[in-house]
Order: structure tokens, then sequence, then C-alpha cells
């Protein structure tokens, strides 16, 4: 951590500039954002997340670079969702860190989570650098990996999502977006990249090609930025309107299979020093006897839905035995509170948000600080100086 920005963010702070931020944040998102960003950035030294984001990127490679792991992993994947023209890496991966401390203070990365789904690439350098401005911050910190600048990122982005098409031809696909609490996102892509969010069960199929409605006019979809989460498709019983087999005529930012196929999944299948013990609840002959020591999470759930910190006994056995594959158990990390506030010391998990330019590429960042058993904006609703933030650097 740097202390010295953070002693001087905290003895600056007020509770005017930090209305002047959220203000500032909603008029870039050109909406009111409905989660809740927190009172402060985090001030990393930029070796730690260098280092991070070299172990994501390790990580990424143990699971892309392995036929053994890409055979094993085609059983992740729903036969009804099985999208076909798979390309050979995820396009988006997202790799989240918990950050813990040992005996001598050193501060050390552990893997949360890792997701081949795209995250908040418009919002999220919007959030960063709202942090800068409204709080009049030194314009020289940075929240951009890889040498990126304000430039480059949404010249990438742009290459990646749109890739060469007429933008209004490039849909960021997503179930009722106007409703979703990434609105904030979408409407930064349209601003930024010209690409509109569009609800799945609006859009139109003649033979194996897309259309949408754009102002009273049929547009082709010629790519299509996912968003559409399977598990809220399921949950919500929403129907497309193709079937997610069919060999349309449509290219993906951001394959529909990575969903599966890089995901909670992956974990027990890692090996690294960031990597917690994790297993397949099928594959446990016995619970561990400190099970309260260990997070049970379902594979394929969002935003923590299903998870349990700490289950009990009883919440394990309530799992039938044939769904049991679909759940892993985690070794459960002692998270470390390192981010001094005005309402005490807060803990942070790391996103490093990849996008896979002939290799992984760490790109941006995003931040979720709480104090609660999970980091997630739901679960540290009434509390100050939590929720979602970003990691400033030198």
């Amino acid at each position: 951590m740097s202390e010295q920005l953070r002693r001087e963010f905290n003895a600056r702070w007020t509770p005017e500039k930090y209305e002047r931020f959220l203000r500032m944040i909603d008029e870039r998102a050109g909406t009111h954002v409905a989660f809740r960003n927190c009172e402060t950035p985090c001030f990393f030294e930029v070796r730690f997340l260098n280092d991070m984001a070299a172990a994501g990127e390790e990580l990424i490679r143990q699971l892309v670079d392995s036929p053994e792991y890409w055979r094993l992993s085609n059983e992740a994947i729903p036969a009804r969702y099985r999208v076909p023209n798979e390309p050979h890496a995820p396009l988006f991966v997202q790799v989240d860190f918990g950050v813990i401390q040992d005996s001598e203070g050193h501060l050390h990365p552990r893997l949360v989570e890792i997701q081949g789904f795209p995250s908040l690439y418009a919002y999220q350098p919007t959030l960063s650098q709202a942090y800068i401005d409204a709080y009049e911050l030194d314009p020289m910190l940075r929240f951009l990996f890889s040498g990126l600048d304000g430039t480059t990122y949404w010249n990438l982005l742009r290459r990646v999502v749109v890739a060469g098409h007429d933008p209004e031809n490039v849909i960021l696909l997503e179930i009722d977006p106007r409703r979703q609490k990434t609105l904030c996102d979408f409407l930064v892509t349209e601003h930024r990249l010209g690409v509109r969010a569009v609800c799945i069960t609006q859009l139109k199929r003649e033979g194996n090609r897309l259309y949408y409605d754009r102002e009273g006019r049929r547009v082709p979809v010629r790519r299509i930025y996912n968003r559409a989460i399977v598990d809220e498709l399921e949950r919500r019983g929403v129907d497309a309107p193709f079937d997610w087999r069919d060999d349309l005529d449509v290219e993906w930012a951001g394959h529909p299979n990575f969903y599966f196929r890089i995901s909670k999944f992956s974990i027990p299948y890692l090996r690294h020093v960031t990597v917690p013990e994790t297993i397949f609840l099928s594959d446990v002959k016995e619970l561990p006897a400190n099970v309260a020591d260990w997070v049970l999470k379902p594979l394929y759930s969002f935003a923590g839905l299903g998870v349990k910190v700490g289950p009990t006994r009883e919440e394990v056995d309530q799992i039938p035995a044939a769904n049991r594959h679909n759940w892993i158990l985690q070794q459960r990390m002692p998270f470390a509170p390192v981010i001094e506030t005005p309402e005490g010391p807060t803990k942070a998990e790391v996103r490093i948000m990849y996008i896979w330019d002939e290799k992984p590429r760490p790109v941006c960042n995003i931040i979720r600080m709480g104090r609660g058993k999970m980091m997630g904006v739901d679960h540290n609703k009434d509390m100050k100086w939590v929720g979602a933030s970003a990691a400033l650097f030198y």
C-alpha cells in the first residue's frame, strides 16, 4: 500500500468532495449509478499490482495452453448453451484476488475467482478518472496497465469490440439492459464506441441472421458484445429468439462458451501459489472438520448468489448428490483490512481485467471494498467507505 497517499487523502477528504465525485460519475455515465461507489480509491504500489497481473496471466495461460484442460472443460458447457465457432482463447478474462497479510506485514494476492466474461470495461476507467478529477488528485496517477493511456485504451477496446464493423451493426447483448445495475457501463460503451445495448428478447431472426430495431429501421447484427449471463437467463425464464447451438451469421466479442470454460470450474485445476485449495464438492468423501474455514460456491452463479462463507454441515448436506459436481469448496482466506479509512480498516478485493491481444493483456482494474464476509456491493449494505472503487498508482 502507498501509506503516504492514503494519509494525505484521508486528511483532505470531505463529504462535499464525495458528493462532487458522485455527481461527476452520474454525469459522465449519463445515468444515476445504481450501485455504491466507495468514498475513496485505493493507492497501491505499482509493483504489487504488476505482480498480481502477472500471476493472473499465468493462471489464464495454464488453462488456455492445456489441451487436457480444454478436453475436461468441455463437460462444463451445458449442451443447450454450446455455441459453435469457438476461438482458441477468451477475448475477455477477469481474475479476482483477495489481499492477505503475512506475519511480517507483507501483502500477498490470493485467487478468489476467474471468469472468461466481460466486465465494466467502459465504466471502470470512467470511474477511475472521476476519482482523480473530483478529488483533485495528482493527474500523473494511473489506473491502466500495459502502458495504455486514455487514448490507446479506448482504441484497443474499440478494436476488439467493434472489430472494424459499422458500430450500429454491433450490439451489446443483455437482458432488459435499462434495468440492470450496470446500465452505467452500457451507456458509456455506447457513448465511446457507438455500440448500443439491446435486450436479447428484442432480437429478430431470419434464417441464420439476427436483426434489431433502431429508430424504426431493421438493422442487421454482425457482431455481439455478449453480456447476457446464462444464470440470469435461467433464473428469469428468458427465452432467446434463437438457439445458442445454431451456426448463426454473427461474430462474438466474448464467445459465450468461455463463461463456462473459464470459471469457478477452472479453479480446482489451477496450480499456483496464489490459488487456495479448491475441490469439487462431488469429490469430497468426508467434509473437513473445520468446514467453517471454507467457502461453498456454486459454479455458475453471478454477483455472489448462492455463495456460503463458512457454511454449516447442514447447508452442505442440503445439496443433492446429483448436483454436487456444480459446486466447489474453497479454502477460506483471511483477507486483511489494509485500507485505513475514517470508518476503520477495510478489506479490498482486486479484479485485474484482461483483453486477449495475442496474449492475455492486463488493461484495467476494479476494486471491491468491504468489511462484510464478501466484497460485493450487495454484501456491504448500510456501510460507509465500502463499495466499488479503483486502484490508482504511479
